[in-house]
């Protein structure tokens, strides 16, 4: 049986190369007289000054995950050269150069959450940083409307750690809960390492602040969370795997279905314009510099041995992508929005 709809049924001769020429040359007129009609004007609107809501799908075996853009943090070069130990004004102008990064110019550093939808519970990796560092992010409950769900539909909320830009957008601009019915599940080790009095003291003064906002983010959810190990099955299919330094419980997460697997690697890797040239480097936001840089390379070398999908807070929006070695140092590609099989 023929479907009315179709566009061009079996019968319908095809087209001829003249008169597709012809049909394209037509509308090309058209569009061009349209311009010279009276009352024609051109559309104008203002330049928008922070992200659009984004999201992407793509489905990891039988589990759908959604990339969710919180925003950006824009970083001049000189303020992130004085964040990143070891590096120098001659070390990174190659690497700036290789990422067509100018000179003078700026370094985004991308805030990604990520929407698991197993079947059975829809599992959110991360909240961004609502209103904490301004307006270029906080775009997370955006990209989920966007993406057609209400914070009331989350079952689950899995952190890699409690940073601000983790951690922020758990609560309300008011501070209650933002996701109502939500159980919140992260590490002992990161539960034990904000909690701890001598967590303030031994940050610099410039991150003291950031123990206030993790506690006034986890407070509304401390009757439902649920503390974990590494290793741990958070819910089948997704696992946590240890990725110490950042802070103390930073952890990963395994998504497994079928013969596919994606790494959610949260912030073991950042800055990707040089920090895949350089895994040796640090930043100041790593509590455990040596154990940060440990960490990344035997995360970096199981990836490329495995060819494993991975994910990351700040990879380039989605952030996903696969990881292959240079000799001592990393390149990370990313991965193709549209999977032939």
């Amino acid at each position: 049986m023929t479907d009315d709809t179709d566009a061009n049924p079996p019968h319908a001769p095809a087209p001829t190369r003249r008169a597709l020429f012809r049909g394209l040359a037509a509308g090309a007129l058209a569009a061009g007289s349209a311009a010279l009609l009276p009352g024609h004007v051109a559309a104008k609107a203002p330049v928008s000054a922070g992200p659009a809501p984004a999201f992407f799908r793509r489905k990891i075996g039988d589990i759908e995950l959604v990339g969710l853009l919180d925003g950006y943090l824009a970083f001049d070069q000189p303020t992130l050269l004085a964040l990143t130990a070891k590096a120098s004004l001659e070390a990174v102008q190659p690497l700036n150069e290789r990422a067509f990064v100018p000179p003078s110019g700026k370094i985004a550093m991308p805030i990604n959450a990520y929407l698991l939808n197993t079947g059975d519970k829809l599992i959110l990796v991360d909240t961004g940083c609502a209103d904490k560092f301004g307006p270029t992010a906080g775009s997370v409950p955006a990209a989920l409307a966007a993406a057609g769900v209400d914070p009331s539909q989350i079952d689950m909320i899995i952190l890699t750690h409690a940073h601000p830009d983790h951690v922020g957008g758990l609560i309300s601009p008011a501070g209650g809960a933002l996701f109502p019915n939500a159980e919140l599940v992260m590490t002992e080790d990161e539960a034990k390492f904000w909690a701890d009095p001598a967590t303030r003291t031994r940050l610099p003064e410039s991150q003291k602040g950031m123990v206030d906002i993790a506690a006034a983010a986890l407070k509304p959810y401390a009757a439902r969370t649920r503390l974990i190990g590494n290793a741990a099955d958070v819910v089948p299919g997704i696992s946590s795997y240890a990725l110490p330094g950042h802070t103390p419980g930073h952890t990963g997460y395994r998504v497994s279905s079928g013969s596919e697997q994606l790494l959610i690697f949260g912030d073991a890797t950042a800055v990707p314009e040089w920090l895949f040239d350089r895994p040796d480097w640090s930043l100041a936001f790593d509590v455990d510099p040596e154990t940060t840089i440990a960490t990344r390379k035997k995360m970096l070398d199981m990836v490329v041995a495995d060819r494993m999908l991975v994910a990351g807070m700040h990879m380039p929006f989605p952030g996903l992508g696969h990881v292959a070695s240079a000799g001592a140092a990393y390149r990370f590609v990313q991965a193709p929005w549209v999977v032939v099989v």
